[in-house]
């Protein structure tokens, strides 16, 4: 196959960047297709573990090429953190990273202007990192792009006229504007370290595909942070899902082979929004605790609760997922019930996919299944799984109506059954 797409499943979260690192092994190019620092991939190998927020999971594979396309929005001093990061692990050299030149830059002012309005009542309970100011300036079409920081005398003009823009908002919101030489010093020297990475990302991905090399798509967040097909207005300010990957590469869609979508083996959420499976309990903190739960960029507790078949059934339809990868089954080991919502009931109906809007009005319709106790971390093949967890595992493939293609069993690279490589 050609290009392969993984997307998050549920609100973000969901294990992608273990399960991008693994099926790495077989990419030529991983590319990063959208969102910004606000994703944070944890990866553990051999017991180590590394978090990137803006840089592709593919970044522990040192053959893959890897590329952000310009549908991500870039903060230049996390990336510059992370390529020393690598560098220091000797798995960084400038032959491997290509920057879209298109890409939109994250400033001080939008960190700014994101920090002041989540401290008012109402907030979505952003990040904070900036993004979706950034995304408001790209589509108003006053943004300063990583092209802009390798032009002095443009990205100052520029510059100059976003402080204009946002110097009445931020002074609203009671905020004092940064100051436009501290900006220019500091990203100008950010410019200069970065620009022997930045080109065309979207020429060389085009390219690949010519020469029949290996693609791999990563996205950020979850479908459920969707800026159209999420639980707006809880959502992130880009397209999540894998109509996403073809716009913030550049690429259409007849290029595209096959689409993952990541998803737990329950449901967890940080931030603000409804949560109809929210398990604000003991059983709850169970999962956070049994899960290590907490955000890999802010280290916000994620609000945890039980699987999610309707907001899963929403997933597959929206991305037309060809299998799913199910992580951290293996939390759920010596619980003596699991229960699954299998449905909403709503104004007297039962939906089996989320409502336009009012989720945080539904009940949940709970299935029960029975739980298991064996431990599940030295398996490698499916058939090696205790009969209760295949049992799961083909309850929620039958539910949703798409195969499971991989089932991982801890957090490590090697804790993993593959069922079916996309790339095969």
């Amino acid at each position: 196959m050609g290009a392969v797409i993984v997307v998050g499943a549920q609100w973000g979260d969901e294990g992608k960047g273990k399960i991008v690192d693994l099926y790495s092994r077989n990419a030529d190019l991983v590319v990063r297709y959208g969102g910004g620092a606000n994703a944070g991939h944890t990866l553990v190998v051999d017991g180590q573990q590394l978090v990137t927020h803006l840089m592709p999971a593919g970044a522990l594979q040192p053959g893959t090429q890897l590329v952000l396309g310009h549908g991500t929005v870039i903060d230049p001093a996390v990336l510059l953190e992370e390529i020393d990061a690598l560098d220091v692990r000797g798995l960084f050299s400038s032959q491997r990273l290509t920057i879209s030149e298109r890409a939109h830059l994250v400033l001080p002012h939008h960190m700014l202007v994101d920090e002041l309005r989540d401290q008012r009542a109402g907030s979505l309970g952003t990040t904070k990192r900036g993004i979706g100011p950034a995304y408001e300036d790209k589509v108003a079409r006053c943004g300063l792009r990583v092209g802009d920081l390798l032009n002095e005398q443009r990205f100052r003009r520029k510059l100059t006229t976003a402080l204009d823009w946002w110097r009445p908002t931020i002074e609203a919101l009671g905020g004092t504007p940064p100051t436009e030489a501290a900006t220019v010093e500091r990203y100008l020297e950010c410019g200069k370290r970065l620009a022997p990475y930045v080109g065309d990302a979207a020429g060389i991905v085009w390219n690949a595909l010519q020469q029949g090399r290996r693609i791999l798509l990563e996205g950020a967040q979850g479908t459920l942070l969707d800026v159209d097909s999420g639980t707006y207005p809880f959502v992130t300010s880009s397209s999540t899902v894998s109509g996403g990957a073809c716009s913030g590469v550049g690429i259409g869609p007849t290029c595209i082979d096959a689409v993952v979508g990541i998803a737990k083996a329950y449901t967890t959420r940080v931030g603000n929004g409804p949560f109809p499976t929210e398990l604000d309990d003991d059983a709850g903190q169970a999962l956070r605790e049994a899960g290590s739960e907490f955000g890999a960029t802010t280290g916000r507790p994620r609000r945890c609760g039980w699987l999610d078949l309707p907001a899963l059934r929403h997933a597959v339809r929206i991305n037309g997922l060809s299998g799913i990868a199910l992580t951290k089954i293996d939390v759920l080991t010596g619980l003596d019930e699991i229960k699954v919502c299998t449905g909403y009931r709503f104004d007297g109906k039962v939906l089996d996919v989320p409502p336009f809007d009012d989720l945080d009005e539904v009940e949940p319709v709970y299935a029960s299944l029975p739980g298991w106790t064996e431990p599940l971390d030295a398996c490698r093949r499916f058939e090696d799984l205790p009969e209760r967890v295949r049992e799961y595992v083909h309850y929620i493939e039958q539910a949703i109506e798409c195969p499971a293609w991989l089932v991982s069993v801890g957090p490590d690279r090697e804790q993993t059954i593959v069922v079916h490589d996309p790339f095969m």
